[in-house]
């Protein structure tokens, strides 16, 4: 029997989350239908999720001491990572403590990295992925670039968003590449891959979500992505049933293996009928966002149900939609948004404004989503509607 009490009650339902951006804010307020308690963290205050949340504390989610005190002393009933950078060691701790991280402690360790998700999809669960090498030095790098050969995209084990991530065409370009892995990774310098180019048509991301009713997809959401970050992304992208059926079996075996209840994000690269992995998140991803505008649960609604143990008979398709990220450059902290009566002008359009409370450099600050009768339509509403954005720094 599924029961939720009262926030700031002993009877509470409580979430702590760990992470506070864009998509942990629509979570929280998905969360808030059912009446749950959010605690939410995250590096820097006033965070999205936190402008939202009960209450928050600022904390590095990699400073695995202080994390365990704030899991103490609030006592949640779930453990909700949003980051790829945290205290994997602590959680791990914790869960077998008696504390519910989702989807499950292991399966936050093994995505946290390139190397855990990849071993396991490739090496134990033989599924189809591009050639790889990882390297922890300079020389294994060079050695790794020999083996994968030229060209090879470079990534450092732990990053997101693109950050570190480059392409070697050349000799020349080696020095460069492995400086800036070293840079962008998440928890600083490290261990890399070394990934061959994989012939593929297009790419995917397959929301899978395991809840206690079993397994459920949404349709496949295609996007474009530049320097490793994601700007546009739509939904449904048309595919084969042949390759819909074979990304839907690798999605299911690899997020069984990972286990627990929760949304996934499963990255595929479809060349004609035939599916690669490429990496999955254990948690809603920024691809995902169209599906704000695209279906009556959106993956923070499906997020929220399964965490919650809470049934999942069906989801609902609305139709073509398109997603369109608003990226900022600059430094400011108010950051203004303009000419929004001009943005949300046509039908079946939406824009969603972070909060985030500055940018200095290039930030993702918002989203704009639509609906059409067409994917071509969707997508050039939301190009229309970013066109008609005026940002004042």
């Amino acid at each position: 029997m599924a029961c939720i009490g009262t926030p700031m009650s002993p009877t509470a339902k409580k979430v702590v989350l760990c992470g506070s951006g864009e998509l942990g804010k629509e979570f929280v307020i998905e969360l808030q239908r059912y009446g749950v308690e959010v605690i939410a963290l995250d590096k820097y205050e006033n965070a999205p999720a936190m402008q939202v949340a009960h209450r928050s504390y600022v904390v590095s989610m990699l400073d695995g001491k202080r994390l365990r005190e704030i899991i103490e002393f609030e006592k949640p009933d779930y453990i909700v990572p949003e980051v790829e950078a945290i205290a994997t060691d602590t959680l791990i701790e914790l869960e077998k403590e008696g504390y519910n991280v989702i989807p499950t402690a292991q399966a936050t360790y093994l995505t946290m990295n390139r190397e855990g998700i990849r071993r396991l999809a490739a090496e134990e669960l033989g599924v189809k992925t591009s050639p790889y090498k990882f390297a922890a030095d300079y020389e294994e790098f060079k050695d790794a670039i020999d083996a994968i050969g030229m060209p090879c995209v470079i990534k450092p084990i732990m990053s997101s968003s693109g950050h570190g991530q480059s392409v070697v065409k050349t000799a020349d370009d080696i020095d460069y590449a492995w400086k800036y892995a070293q840079e962008g990774g998440r928890a600083g310098a490290g261990k890399v891959i070394v990934e061959g180019f994989v012939d593929f048509d297009y790419e995917i991301t397959l929301l899978t979500v395991r809840h206690c009713g079993g397994t459920s997809f949404v349709e496949p959401i295609g996007h474009r992505q530049e320097g490793g970050d994601y700007r546009e992304s739509w939904q449904p992208q048309a595919m084969s049933l042949t390759a819909r059926k074979k990304a839907e079996e690798i999605a299911e075996k690899v997020t069984t293996a990972l286990g627990g209840y929760g949304i996934f994000g499963m990255e595929l690269f479809i060349k004609g009928d035939d599916v690669i992995f490429s990496e999955v998140s254990p948690r809603p991803h920024d691809t995902g966002m169209v599906t704000m505008i695209s279906q009556d649960l959106s993956q923070f609604a499906l997020h929220a149900r399964a965490v919650l143990g809470l049934p999942i008979p069906n989801i609902e398709f609305h139709g073509p939609s398109a997603s369109r990220a608003i990226v900022v450059d600059g430094c400011s902290h108010q950051v203004e948004f303009c000419h929004l009566e001009q943005v949300l002008a046509e039908p079946n359009t939406q824009i969603r404004l972070f909060g985030k409370p500055e940018v200095n450099g290039h930030r993702r600050m918002a989203v704009i989503l639509a609906r059409g009768n067409s994917i071509e339509e969707a997508r050039a509403k939301t190009g229309r509607a970013a066109d008609k954005l005026e940002i004042k720094l």
